[in-house]
């Protein structure tokens, strides 16, 4: 599916800018942060101000269509949203699993920003109390 027609499918009104910063994050392995998008533009005589850079990833992110990382020190970096994977948290006494979204994402991002290290992998298993069984705990 095009850029142009993706985008159309949230509700965003077409533009070169758009379209071009979103192929840019999409052609990305990983995240990239608004002064790489707005040096990528430059280089490719795209017509476009920081702030367009700006305010269409703050469009892409109230949208859904991306994640944006807090990277410390005011830095952030932005990545199209993939089929997000879940985990399973389970109650010890019960055995009752809920799934929750995976917390990792943030801390992947930061990984591979600080260190370079890339297909981060990770195995999370969660354990705890559900609130049925703290209850009945409680009332024994």
């Amino acid at each position: 599916m095009g850029a142009d027609k993706f985008l159309r499918g949230f509700g965003i009104k077409i533009t070169k800018a758009r379209i071009e910063i979103f192929n840019i994050l999409e052609n990305s392995s990983s995240s990239v942060d608004a002064e790489n998008i707005f040096r990528i533009c430059k280089e490719k005589k795209i017509k476009i101000d920081f702030s367009t850079v700006y305010r269409t990833l703050d469009l892409f992110e109230c949208k859904g269509i991306i994640e944006k990382f807090d990277l410390g020190n005011s830095k952030y970096s932005y990545i199209l949203k993939k089929d997000e994977h879940k985990h399973l948290l389970q109650c010890k006494l019960c055995h009752k699993e809920i799934e929750i979204e995976c917390p990792m994402q943030q801390v992947e991002e930061l990984i591979r920003n600080k260190t370079g290290f890339s297909s981060i992998e990770h195995e999370l298993k969660i354990e705890g109390i559900c609130e049925e069984c703290k209850s009945n705990k409680i009332k024994k």
